[in-house]
C-alpha cells in the first residue's frame, strides 16, 4: 500500500463529522473514484496499522458494526457523541448516521499534506 493511498485513508476519515459515520466501503468507493484501486479490506488495513490519529470509530462495516476487536470503545466514543445506533446499542443506525463527503472533503483527501 503506497503512502498517498494511505493519506488519502486518513484524511477522509479525518473529516467524518462526530455524530455521524461512514463504511469502509464508502470510503473504499470514493478514493477507487480518484485513485482507480483499493477496497474496503485496503481501508480497514490502514486505520489498524495507521489510523490512530484519526477517528477511526467513525467507520463502521456495511451493517454499522464496529470493528470487533474494539467495538466496546467504538460504541462508547459513539455514543459520547451522538451517533444514531440500533434500539440494541450494539451497531451504529446508517440510516440515520451515514456521512458521503462533500466534494471539499474529497478535494482536501487529494491534495498532498
Amino acid at each position: 500500500m503506497d503512502d498517498d493511498y494511505l493519506e488519502q485513508v486518513l484524511d477522509l476519515v479525518a473529516a467524518v463529522p462526530a455524530g455521524r459515520a461512514v463504511t469502509y466501503g464508502s470510503v473504499a468507493e470514493v478514493l477507487r473514484d480518484r485513485l482507480g484501486r483499493g477496497g474496503p479490506r485496503q481501508v480497514g488495513q490502514v486505520l489498524a496499522h495507521a489510523g490512530g490519529g484519526v477517528p477511526w470509530w467513525r467507520v463502521v462495516d456495511a451493517a454499522g458494526s464496529p470493528p470487533a476487536r474494539h467495538a466496546t470503545e467504538a460504541l462508547d466514543r459513539l455514543r459520547a457523541e451522538g451517533t444514531p445506533l440500533v434500539a440494541d446499542g450494539t451497531r451504529v443506525a446508517l440510516r440515520r448516521a451515514l456521512w458521503w463527503p462533500e466534494d471539499d472533503a474529497l478535494d482536501d483527501a487529494a491534495e498532498p499534506r
